[in-house]
């Protein structure tokens, strides 16, 4: 780092300051080029990993897509023990790098001259792999690398998806039918247990959707303004104002709770008297438009519906959503704050919690150790004997590296293999996800369970990784002062 330049003893503070902020944006900018250059090295280390791993496949024989992927996936776990990373995001890496070396080769070079950082690359990649003509696709590369140079990310993300479409030989039509295709719905974890619901659809469809939703809420709030007017009552303050009024004059309000379901009833009994049921809602529009979506999602029948009552009686409309929600018993009684989460991975509210469980079919008893917090043994109120039960509440999630998909997207995988003689036995079975459990069964990948359920994971390429049980946090009453 360049050292400071000496100041005469007169120099102010405010003069120092700048000279020294000079000298750390200076060091900066040579550290990020310096972190570009290591970033362009590790793309070339990872295409040639994977440029091996798919001559393996294509010298492979078997002409199932299942088995050919085996070498990559195989690849990808090994790379993401080694670095303590999920193989998904890896195999995702692998692939990215591979592209940018096949097809963006004028990229790599100007990231490992330090020309430009990774997101600059990230953003070439993003935009142009849509450009299946290799001399179009390097022309594009030219034009858009000159502006990554002296541009941020963000715009050159913009320009070059600009520049794509404009040069781009394929029409919007049926590029946009292709891309209509990956439409889907996923969830991301958030901090203080909420979640983000994202949903990728056609544009029109999801402007939509969002523009509905607001109508629906702003007629909510008038609704509640008109209740709060009629008893002479000041409407609040409410901040986060977003949306406009133009929607007040509607008068089609539905009940919306905030947990997200509303009894048939009960709706009724709001619509006929909004003012007396919610004279004071202090939501915002925003948080009124997010529990609408809820509402609708949780509670709505879709407009196509071509089940029978031998399919699933009651129609789509009767499907409800099934979490598996982990609740410790002091928790349960009010008496702790905290421990509940939704498939052992998502912590959740303890009154959202204690509701959930008032409604309950059924609970499962978990007895823990109090020192190591490894499940000991799981039975029910209703007595069972269940051994998916037990290793629903011991796994909690898939047990390979790395690896947080819940039990809901699990199986239960014998260690040593049924068909070769392993038992159905507790010290046997364990959760794997789809693609772990694939992955372990046709490659030489092999896991054994140790007494304490600790499953011993060994690579193709000699790698010896043990993924222990994971842990519970316990909170047991103890008069002794802490050891702290």
């Amino acid at each position: 780092m360049p050292a400071t330049p000496p100041l005469d003893a007169e120099s102010s503070d405010v003069e120092r300051e700048r000279v020294r902020m000079q000298v750390l944006v200076q060091s900066i900018r040579d550290e990020s080029a310096r972190a570009a250059r290591v970033q362009a090295s590790l793309v070339t280390l990872r295409a040639e990993a994977l440029q091996i791993a798919l001559d393996q496949v294509a010298r492979s024989r078997s002409r199932e897509s299942r088995e050919c992927e085996m070498p990559v996936r195989s690849l990808a776990l090994e790379i993401a023990v080694a670095t303590r990373s999920h193989d998904l995001t890896v195999q995702k890496e692998l692939s990215d790098a591979h592209t940018l070396v096949e097809k963006f080769a004028a990229t790599v070079g100007a990231l490992a001259e330090g020309r430009i950082g990774v997101r600059h690359a990230q953003a070439i990649l993003e935009t142009g792999i849509v450009l299946d003509d290799d001399a179009t696709r390097a022309g594009w590369e030219q034009v858009v690398l000159a502006r990554a140079e002296r541009d941020s990310p963000g715009r050159v993300r913009a320009f070059g998806r600009e520049l794509a479409e404009s040069v781009h030989p394929v029409g919007m039509t049926e590029r946009h039918a292709r891309a209509a295709a990956s439409r889907r719905v996923s969830v991301r974890d958030l901090a203080d247990g909420m979640a983000e619901l994202s949903v990728i659809l056609p544009a029109t469809v999801a402007y939509g959707i969002r523009d509905r939703l607001r109508r629906q809420a702003a007629a909510i709030r008038a609704a509640g303004a008109a209740g709060e007017a009629a008893g002479s009552t000041a409407p609040p303050d409410r901040g986060d104002e977003t949306l406009s009024t133009d929607a007040h004059d509607a008068t089609d309000v539905g009940a919306v709770d905030n947990g997200g379901t509303v009894d048939a009833e009960a709706r009724a009994d709001t619509d006929a008297d909004v003012g007396d049921q919610h004279p004071h809602d202090n939501r915002t529009l925003t948080q009124i438009t997010a529990d609408v979506c809820a509402d609708l999602l949780l509670t709505a029948t879709p407009a196509i519906d071509p089940t029978t009552d031998a399919i699933c009686p009651g129609g789509l409309g009767a499907i409800r959503g099934h979490v598996q929600v982990t609740v410790p018993v002091m928790t349960l009684l009010g008496r702790t704050d905290v421990g509940a989460s939704i498939d052992g991975l998502t912590p959740i509210d303890p009154e959202t919690a204690r509701r959930l469980a008032a409604h309950a079919p059924g609970w499962d008893r978990v007895l823990c150790d109090p020192v190591t917090g490894t499940v000991l043994e799981v039975d029910r109120y209703a007595p069972t004997t269940s051994q998916r039960r037990f290793l629903a509440a011991r796994d909690r999630h898939c047990r390979a590296p790395g690896c947080r998909a819940p039990i809901t997207r699990c199986q239960v995988d014998h260690n040593h293999e049924a068909h070769k003689g392993g038992p159905t036995r507790l010290d046997n079975l364990c959760h794997l996800c789809v693609r772990h459990h694939t992955l372990k069964t046709e490659t030489e990948w092999t896991v054994t369970q140790e007494p304490d359920g600790t499953l011993r994971f060994q690579s193709p390429l000699g790698q010896d990784h043990r993924e222990k049980l994971p842990g519970r946090v316990l909170f047991v009453p103890d008069a002794d002062p802490p050891p702290f």
